[in-house]
């Protein structure tokens, strides 16, 4: 007897109807009652065990998460809301129905592609029942639709594009295949949440071949920034040697302007010293001219006319002869034509407009008082 009711366990945990197994208990019990109890225990037992099967038949106790469809002699009646639902005994049967998101794994597809490539792709489908009644009416099993509908649905899809598109377009893939699944799973109270394609592979030839051109692409890259950076380089370099080339000049200018300035400046004071020192330098250097050919052995003198004045000028002092009392030896001007061909009117302001290394004018006050200096 218990291994019968260990047999009645196993059949309630494999999903048989509780009608089926209540119909089943009550055979085996009034099989049991006939051959051990009198006719008037087994009366009464039977009543009560039809009591019970009676009470645990009509209670139907529903989860939060699911919804059941109820029929009677096989006729649809109505759908059954979460708890505790009463309903006919024994003429009545229920189907569940999860109303929680279910997961459909879509297998792997093989397709063509619109290029005519082959590839392989498999997806993952999202849905949601919304209308247990539909799910019920309409479709047999609404799972195994919608998973052989997303199979159809994803080989079509992939063969509408080409491999290229396969490979880079997974949201637009995902996006219709969802729009293509919507129209016929709403007849059948189901919603498609949503669609995801996890893989598209193409054959290994076409991968092969892939690599290859991304290889050559990545080469052709690599020479590019190669040769782009030999470019910039040799441009780098030529605006250097030519900033170089630019600074090189402008101190070799720097420098000649300086060395003008400078024999400008040394021009200038040597005119002044000429004409500070006047007729009287003339004097003295013939001076020394006529004691080098006192020195000589020669005793034949050709004098200059200015050595022949010197003597007059200074015959009294050598002689004592009565010659014509001169001024003195002061410094005489220049004449007009030698001061205009040494250019000593402009030498003041030949010393303004120039500069030293400095940055200073050559002092023309100090030059005035050298001048007075070799006067005296």
């Amino acid at each position: 007897m218990a291994s019968v009711f260990r047999s009645l366990g196993r059949l309630s945990a494999r999903g048989v109807p509780t009608n089926t197994i209540l119909a089943v208990t009550l055979v085996l019990v009034g099989l049991f009652a006939l051959t051990f109890l009198p006719p008037v225990a087994v009366v009464g037992l039977l009543l009560v065990l039809l009591a019970v099967a009676a009470v645990v038949s009509a209670v139907e106790l529903v989860q939060a998460y699911e919804k059941r469809t109820l029929t009677v002699f096989g006729e649809y009646r109505k759908l059954l809301e979460p708890g505790f639902n009463l309903v006919p005994p024994f003429v009545s049967q229920t189907y569940s129905f999860d109303m929680r998101t279910q997961t459909l794994n879509v297998p792997r597809q093989e397709a063509i592609t619109e290029d005519n490539s082959p590839v392989v792709a498999d997806a993952v489908v999202y849905i949601k029942v919304v209308d247990p009644k539909k799910a019920f009416l309409e479709v047999e099993d609404y799972q195994n639709a919608v998973s052989y509908l997303a199979q159809t649905t994803l080989r079509a899809v992939l063969g509408s594009m080409e491999l290229d598109e396969t490979l880079s377009r997974r949201t637009e893939i995902n996006s219709r295949i969802h729009n293509q699944l919507d129209e016929p799973t709403d007849e059948w109270g189901v919603r498609v949440e949503s669609v995801e394609v996890r893989e598209v592979k193409p054959s290994a030839d076409v991968e092969n071949a892939m690599e290859q051109q991304s290889s050559a692409e990545r080469r052709r890259r690599a020479m590019i920034l190669e040769a782009q950076g030999e470019r910039r380089s040799a441009v780098e370099s030529a605006e250097g040697q030519k900033q170089s080339s630019i600074i090189r000049a402008q101190g070799e200018k720097q420098a000649q302007i300086l060395e003008a300035q400078g024999d400008a400046i040394s021009t200038v004071l040597r005119a002044k010293s000429a004409q500070s020192m006047g007729e009287r330098a003339i004097i003295d250097k013939g001076m020394e001219t006529l004691t080098k050919i006192g020195q000589g052995e020669s005793t034949t003198f050709v004098l200059p006319q200015e050595l022949t004045s010197l003597v007059g000028r200074y015959g009294k002092a050598l002689t004592g002869s009565d010659v014509q009392e001169n001024a003195g030896l002061d410094s005489k001007a220049f004449d007009e034509e030698t001061r205009e061909l040494l250019g000593l009117d402009d030498i003041d302001d030949i010393a303004d407009g120039l500069e030293t290394e400095d940055g200073d004018r050559p002092d023309v006050e100090n030059l005035d008082a050298f001048d007075r200096e070799v006067e005296q």
